[in-house]
């Protein structure tokens, strides 16, 4: 890896700020408008939010990823209630019990399921292993999409859980991260893979597809969304001058730059798994979906690659290297990487490894 190459392979986070936010965010830096949401760039976020989603829905803008899904499941359930997750999810392993601590104790119950997909019979398990007094019980679904592992739920599979969570009375939340990269990757109109296949409260994110900062959420039932602005208050999320959260959505929803995006993302994201095929000690170890590469690789090879300068993360999933593409990820960088990597397997091959 060249010296101070300026991207990375570790996060879509470390991306900066994509020009169409940037520039919406600088057109609503003019002038004086009314705060705390009462403003035309809120306003019209809000409204694009119903024409994608093409349904009468409610937003509400927060801060970040973990304060979304924390206030929104705190708003489905009381804390006698549990929580039925993925084991790999967000909620479960990286949110430091912050959907605990805002619903006053709510249980998360994880479940398993391949390549980071909660199966409808694993619910179904969760939901019936106990049902006494004495248990925690089950109210709300929560699923990612896309997965922690890089994949996708398709609308069918989607329809399958929703079938058990209205035989079953449960609310069904959706930790959408990158639910964009998921929209790109199925080729559907976002409402196949929300209202219509039974999500209640989609927790939209931005950050992770070229926003500065803030995430969305999204109540499709009315009556789910009462007072929860005033969570968003008492929890600190209720930003004074909220049209910098929301002018950035402005930007990329009306010009389409939100799946633009996320799409190019995916595409990166393909290419880096096809150049990494066949390479001695590098392998696959899920479909790659979305934005998100897993690979195995030894040790050694990882730590050689931390020496030249690269960045990525070996603790999410199951093991192995986890590599994400961005909005703005160039060819170059993929490049960059895969002759370390290979470097490195020739390097071994005769000898030196």
């Amino acid at each position: 890896m060249t010296n101070g190459f300026p991207q990375q392979l570790a996060g879509d986070n470390y991306a900066g700020i994509c020009p169409e936010a940037l520039e919406a965010l600088n057109r609503a830096n003019r002038g004086h408008v009314q705060s705390y949401g009462e403003d035309p760039w809120t306003h019209r976020a809000c409204d694009l939010f119903r024409e994608v989603f093409e349904t009468d829905c409610e937003a509400f803008f927060v801060f970040t990823g973990t304060a979304a899904n924390s206030l929104a499941l705190a708003s489905l359930c009381q804390s006698y209630h549990a929580i039925i997750a993925h084991e790999l999810a967000h909620i479960e392993t990286d949110e430091c019990g912050a959907p605990q601590f805002f619903s006053n104790g709510a249980k998360i119950l994880a479940g398993g399921g391949p390549c980071g997909k909660l199966m409808p019979q694993e619910i179904e398990r969760l939901v019936t292993r106990r049902t006494d007094l004495h248990y925690p019980k089950p109210k709300v679904v929560s699923l990612t999409q896309s997965t922690e592992l890089g994949t996708v739920y398709t609308p069918d599979e989607l329809g399958a859980i929703g079938t058990v969570t209205a035989d079953r009375n449960l609310r069904v939340q959706m930790d959408g991260a990158r639910f964009a990269n998921a929209v790109v990757s199925l080729g559907v109109a976002p409402k196949e893979i929300s209202w219509r296949a039974g999500v209640d409260v989609l927790c939209l994110g931005g950050t992770k597809n070229g926003l500065p900062i803030g995430e969305v959420v999204i109540f499709f039932r009315h009556e789910l969304a009462e007072d929860f602005e005033y969570r968003c208050k008492q929890a600190g999320q209720l930003a004074s001058k909220m049209r910098f959260l929301a002018a950035p959505w402005v930007g990329v929803l009306e010009s389409g730059a939100w799946l633009e995006h996320a799409r190019h993302a995916n595409e990166c994201a393909a290419t880096l798994e096809e150049k990494l095929r066949g390479i001695e000690c590098v392998n696959i170890q899920f479909p790659r979906e979305a934005n998100a590469v897993f690979v195995e690789m030894p040790d050694t090879m990882v730590t050689n690659l931390h020496e030249k300068g690269w960045r990525f993360y070996t603790f999410i999933g199951t093991g192995g290297a986890r590599l994400m593409c961005a909005w703005d990820t160039k060819e170059e960088t993929i490049d960059a990487f895969v002759d370390d990597v290979k470097d490195w397997a020739r390097g071994r091959a005769g000898g030196g490894g």
